[in-house]
């Protein structure tokens, strides 16, 4: 992923112009869209045919939302089927040659349009097969489904997706191998469209499926894959192959894992139902994601982020180690809103980590610090990235339910960074920064009606509106608000932020289908089922075991993936074993969520750290580590939800908030234990003493928060009798 890392284009202020008052332009350019490195940039008629068609896409999905619904199946169908179109036109499936001398030779050229007749060729069979069904026939000759449309589509897919990894041109041009592949994704979408809007639906999964269902399937599923591939990297990719090749060689596999197997047209000719690809990762893309993403890119193009960062900046930058912990509010705020933890550092950190360093702090923990402010944002309620809509899909529970419930836990998490934070600031001696540095909040406060569309969703959502009505409203109030802000939005910043919207969905989109893939060879497979008997099992050990098992498990399924995706497949695998052995379904799916979340920062595999190392400049796997320690009680936090419920919001307003009060004390032991820093620095022996109040604290009992309270109340008493009140005391000592 491409981004600008240079203080001047982020409008960040050089020394020269440091005695100079500082105002709003201190952050600049954190709405700028962030263009990745595979992505065409257009010039001329193909860039206004691209923006048409991105335009168009964004606009079809406000209307069917809100004004003309479509059949469900075919919205999700057409909703795939327009990523594919607009993610092989805009994304390329090899590296662009510097200029057209570097440029692949000519064969490859002619022999992508050469395919483009076979292409062709099994569209116009779609339209011809549509016309037999229209009539009087009740199904389609089976060796014109095979000869004619299956086979071919096939091959041609096959063979383009191939061609486009070798096919290199400068970044300007457009490729025909990926033309080939819009017209492949144009006809096996046709294909299902005119399948699933008869009664051959009902065949689906049965060996009387019409054998085009699988064939337009397994044409559709590869280029799933491949705009995955080319979007959010191999890692989901790799997964998805694994599945399915469970599939098919499950049957010869011993123990657990063994099933009796499916064959390619049974299998094929149901995973592209609402059983896997169209399911719930596709109906909550289709919906909540969709919608959410024009929301944020009617607030990109209305400059919201720089004043979010510059009132970030404002209400924190003064304290010690300020630009970490306006990384923390800065990224808080972005990140409920932007749906990927690594999008999340790069739109922030570019701006946080540079001013970090100034300051004081090492490039490991600059980028660490981001990382891990970054990756809380997608549990941060109300909008809680895209994860949450997931939740509620799956789960049948109120999207309300379970923004309420990421309350306690969101501040536990955000806690714990921000004194992680602070004891480093103070051990260091770092200092906040100058009033000449940071926005005037006399001025910024003039501008907090820019939070209107925020508010106006929350309070929407808990009037009883819809989440898609609620998004609307808030999408229409950001367009408004801008009008009597510096940045208003007129036709031609609308029809631009609804081409950036276009634009951001592709990934998630993609991500989503592809998660969905997965989620229906668990469910066609019953691996699922097995691995909660597994679970069942080690839970009949000790509970405590089978939530570690299912936290690794979790983990592991979520290294190197987006969130959304990472949630979507462990809430598959995990969440109904954690069920299963007497769990609540809002905690088990919880305590899924936060470690799919987490996965962004753990190492080996930590996207969110990854991408704050591009910017900071230091070792990616050492800044993975150091981001992991500092999201430390997001580790612990999870397990909380096990043995106090309350935290999620569940039981008395007393036991609500004592859990909620304790559990804060107790995160500030555990940081100051990982910081070896309290009111001063703290021995060994103070550590393990503050490791054991943490515990106590976290666990949520009443007799441990007793317990844990006695000990920081004596861990107090000890400090601020050696250390007084001031780091200036600490520091001498």
């Amino acid at each position: 992923m491409s981004h600008k890392t240079d203080q001047e284009s982020h409008g960040l202020k050089d020394d020269a112009q440091a005695t100079s008052p500082a105002s709003e332009i201190l952050a600049e350019g954190v709405d700028e869209e962030i263009v990745e490195s595979n992505r065409r940039l257009f010039t001329g008629w193909q860039f206004i045919l691209f923006a048409v068609l991105a335009i168009a896409y964004s606009s079809f999905h406000l209307i069917s939302l809100n004004v003309y619904p479509m059949e469900t199946w075919s919205f999700r169908i057409v909703h795939i089927a327009g990523a594919l179109i607009l993610g092989y036109g805009l994304f390329a499936g090899a590296r662009f040659a510097e200029d057209d001398r570097h440029a692949s030779g000519a064969w490859l050229k002619w022999a992508s349009y050469a395919l483009l007749v076979p292409a062709a060729y099994t569209l116009a069979q779609v339209f011809l097969m549509h016309q037999t069904l229209s009539g009087s026939a009740m199904r389609i000759d089976p060796s014109i489904e095979n000869w004619h449309y299956g086979y071919p589509l096939m091959a041609t897919t096959a063979v383009a997706v191939v061609l486009s990894w070798f096919y290199r041109q400068a970044r300007h041009r457009f490729n025909p191998a990926d033309l080939v592949l819009m017209v492949c994704a144009i006809a096996s979408a046709g294909y299902l469209l005119v399948a699933f809007n008869t009664n051959i639906r009902m065949s689906t999964g049965t060996s009387f499926a019409p054998s085009g269902i699988s064939w337009a399937a397994i044409a559709g599923s590869m280029l799933i894959l491949e705009l995955t591939r080319r979007v959010a990297g191999l890692a989901l990719v790799v997964i998805s192959a694994v599945f399915l090749t469970y599939v098919f060689a499950g049957p010869y596999l011993p123990g657990f894992l063994g099933y009796p197997g499916l064959s390619v047209q049974r299998f094929f000719s149901q995973v592209y139902t609402d059983t896997g690809i169209l399911g719930p990762t596709t109906a909550v893309s289709s919906t909540y994601i969709i919608l959410f993403i024009i929301f944020a890119a009617f607030l990109q193009a209305s400059k919201v982020g720089d004043y979010f960062v510059n009132f970030a900046f404002a209400a924190a930058g003064r304290a010690r180690g300020g630009p970490a912990k306006v990384s923390i509010f800065a990224s808080g705020l972005m990140g409920m809103i932007n749906g990927t933890s690594a999008g999340n550092v790069v739109s922030t950190g570019s701006l946080t980590i540079p001013l970090m360093k100034k300051v004081g702090y090492p490039a490991r923990s600059a980028g660490a610090i981001e990382a891990a402010a970054s990756t809380g944002g997608q549990i941060m309620p109300p909008i809680m990235g895209a994860g949450a809509f997931i939740m509620a899909e799956v789960t049948g529970i109120p999207y309300t339910e379970i923004a309420i419930a990421a309350i306690i836990p969101a501040i536990l998490y955000f806690a714990s960074v921000y004194f992680m934070v602070d004891f480093e600031a103070a051990r260091k001696g770092m200092r906040g920064m100058r009033d000449d540095e940071i926005p005037q909040f006399s001025k910024l406060v003039k501008q907090v009606y820019l939070f209107a569309p925020i508010i106006i969703l929350i309070v929407a959502l808990f009037m009883g509106y819809s989440v898609i009505r609620a998004g609307t409203l808030a999408t229409a109030s950001a367009a408004v608000v801008s009008w009597i802000s510096p940045n208003k939005m007129g036709i031609r910043a609308i029809l631009r932020a609804l081409q950036l919207a276009g634009t951001m969905s592709i990934q998630i989109i993609a991500v989503c289908a592809c998660a969905g893939l997965i989620v229906g060879v668990i469910s066609l497979t019953g691996v699922g089922a097995r691995f909660s008997s597994l679970l069942l099992g080690l839970a009949g050990v000790s509970q405590l075991l089978a939530l570690f098992f299912a936290m690794l498990i979790s983990i592991m399924l979520g290294m190197g993936m987006p969130t959304t995706a990472a949630y979507a497949v462990a809430a598959s695998v995990v969440a109904p074993g954690l069920i299963n052995i007497g769990i609540e379904p809002l905690v088990a799916h919880f305590f899924v969520f936060y470690f799919a979340v987490v996965s962004a920062i753990t190492p080996p595999v930590a996207l969110a750290s990854y991408a704050a190392a591009g910017i900071s400049g230091d070792n990616p796997m050492g800044t993975s580590v150091a981001s992991f320690k500092i999201g430390l009680a997001a580790f612990i936090v999870p397990f909380m939800f096990f043995y106090s419920p309350a935290m999620l919001m569940e039981g008395s307003a007393m036991q609500i908030l004592r859990v909620g009060v304790t559990a804060t004390l107790g995160i500030v032991l555990l940081s100051g234990m990982v910081q070896k820093w309290f009111f001063g620095p703290v021995n060994t022996l103070q550590r393990v003493v503050m490791l054991v109040g943490a515990l106590f604290m976290i666990y949520g009992g009443i007799y441990s928060d007793i317990a844990g309270l006695v000990i920081g109340a004596v861990l107090f008493i000890m400090q601020r009798k050696l250390y007084g009140n001031g780091p200036a005391a600490a520091t001498s000592s």
